[in-house]
């Protein structure tokens, strides 16, 4: 494991994270900490897109960068078209894409899950947060950071051909490159996940957290937001995500 170059940037959690932030609470679901995310809790709807299976590597960078065994990782995510289960109209009562990981004795903590769609106004993205272990997972104000996944443009182009992610390409290039996002838009280098494989196949990839438990997280639990996004709530009935007075995060 490569040794990371810093602390993961503290990131908005957006509008939508349903960790309690805005009144929906999805952390303390039976069911919750599961690897595979694609399918609702109750078992109902499955989100279609290409497969990908993504491992983060969490480590403590005030023992070394050793591997932080025992840390939960909530990971969270759009479909391929855009919509965030618990919150967009049509899916409000859908919990996919949602789940909650333990880190084994290699800081390591997997999902299965698909390839997320681009919405109007934002890079594609993963959102994740980090608790010191899976009993304080329940609570957003236990995260000991919060940060989001960034995707390279080729691998974008290549998946945002297929028609499950009609609209994608679309939007991405309206936001022409990862320097114009507005959360990536001020640096991505620890953000950037790691990505193997093809649209045809799916996708493996990781990304290295480093977590510096000295610093007091800045941006968790719906914190500062950037100038024009959503508070929280539901998106604009019959909004996708983004396509309301501001983009989400």
């Amino acid at each position: 494991m490569s040794t990371p170059a810093g602390e993961i940037p503290d990131e908005t959690n957006g509008p939508y994270p349903a960790d309690g932030t805005n009144g929906i609470n999805v952390l303390e679901e039976s069911g919750i900490v599961r690897s595979e995310i694609t399918s609702s809790l109750d078992g109902g709807t499955t989100a279609d897109g290409v497969p990908l299976s993504l491992t983060f590597t969490v480590t403590d960078m005030t023992n070394d960068n050793a591997p932080f065994d025992g840390v939960a990782v909530y990971a969270w995510q759009c479909d391929a078209q855009g919509r965030y289960s618990m919150y967009t109209e049509g899916v409000e009562d859908e919990t996919y894409l949602r789940g909650i990981q333990v880190a084994d004795a290699d800081g390591k903590a997997t999902f299965e899950t698909i390839m997320p769609g681009c919405y109007t106004g934002r890079w594609t993205h993963i959102h994740f947060e980090v608790y010191p272990d899976v009993d304080s997972a329940t609570n957003v104000e236990n995260a000991i950071a919060t940060s989001q996944v960034a995707f390279p443009q080729d691998m974008l182009d290549e998946i945002y051909q297929l028609d499950a992610y009609s609209g994608s390409a679309e939007n991405l290039a309206q936001i022409g490159s990862l320097d114009n996002d507005n959360v990536f838009g001020d640096g991505y280098d620890l953000q950037m996940g790691t990505f193997s494989g093809n649209g045809d196949s799916g996708y493996v990839g990781s990304l290295t957290v480093a977590v510096d438990t000295t610093t007091e997280p800045t941006l968790s639990g719906g914190g500062a937001r950037p100038a024009g996004a959503p508070m929280g709530g539901e998106p604009p009935h019959g909004a996708m995500p983004g396509m309301g007075s501001g983009a989400p995060n």
